[in-house]
C-alpha cells in the first residue's frame, strides 16, 4: 500500500493550512486522518465541512455520535472505531450504546437509539436502499423523514473518513489508542 504523508499546518498545502491549524487549535493535535486528507486539500475541506454541517442537523449530539461509530464499525474502520469511541465518551453517550455498536448487538437501554442503530446499518450495508418496512420501523420509533436525509449526510462523511483510512492505513492517535 502506498504511504500517505501525515502533514502538519506547518507542511500542508495552503488551502488545507487554515483547518489543520484549527484542529490543532481545538484538540491540541492534528488528528491523522486530517493530516493525511490534508494531501488533496479538496478532500479534506470536503470531510471538515460535512462534519459541521451534520453538526447542524436534529439530531442531538448523541445520536450525532451513534451514527459515526455504527458507519465506522459496519464499514470495519480501525482508524475511526476507536477515536469515536473516544468522542462519544466526552459526549455523554452511554457506555452501554457504546459497547452495543461495538460489538454489534442491540441496545437494550434505548429503543430509539437501537432504531437509529438499526437503520444506519441498513442505509450503509444496503448502499442507501433500504426496504419500505425499515423506513417505516426508523419513523415509527420517533424519527422523521427530515432526519432520513440528515442520516445520509453523517453516513457519507464518516464512508469519506472510513476509505480515506483503509486506503491510507491511518495510524490510530495517540490519544486513542485506550480505545482500540
Amino acid at each position: 500500500m502506498e504511504n500517505f504523508e501525515i502533514h502538519t499546518p506547518e507542511t500542508a498545502p495552503q488551502e488545507a493550512k487554515e483547518i489543520l491549524s484549527g484542529m490543532q487549535k481545538q484538540n491540541g493535535f492534528v488528528p491523522n486522518l486530517y493530516g493525511i486528507m490534508a494531501n488533496s486539500p479538496a478532500v479534506v475541506k470536503a470531510y471538515h465541512q460535512l462534519g459541521e454541517l451534520f453538526g447542524q442537523t436534529t439530531f442531538s449530539p448523541v445520536e450525532q455520535n451513534l451514527v459515526w461509530l455504527t458507519v465506522s464499525k459496519t464499514n470495519e474502520c480501525h482508524y475511526c472505531l476507536p477515536i469515536h469511541t473516544m468522542v462519544a465518551k466526552m459526549f455523554k453517550v452511554p457506555d452501554d450504546v457504546i459497547d452495543a455498536i461495538r460489538n454489534n448487538k442491540f441496545i437494550e437501554s434505548d429503543p430509539k437509539l437501537e432504531a437509529l442503530r438499526k437503520f444506519t446499518i441498513t442505509m450503509v450495508e444496503k448502499r442507501g436502499w433500504p426496504e419500505e418496512d425499515e423506513v417505516k420501523a426508523f419513523l415509527d420509533a420517533g424519527y422523521t423523514k427530515e432526519q432520513i436525509l440528515e442520516l445520509i449526510v453523517g453516513i457519507a462523511q464518516k464512508t469519506i473518513s472510513n476509505y480515506v483510512n483503509h486506503i491510507a492505513q491511518t495510524p490510530v492517535d495517540e490519544a486513542a489508542k485506550d480505545y482500540e
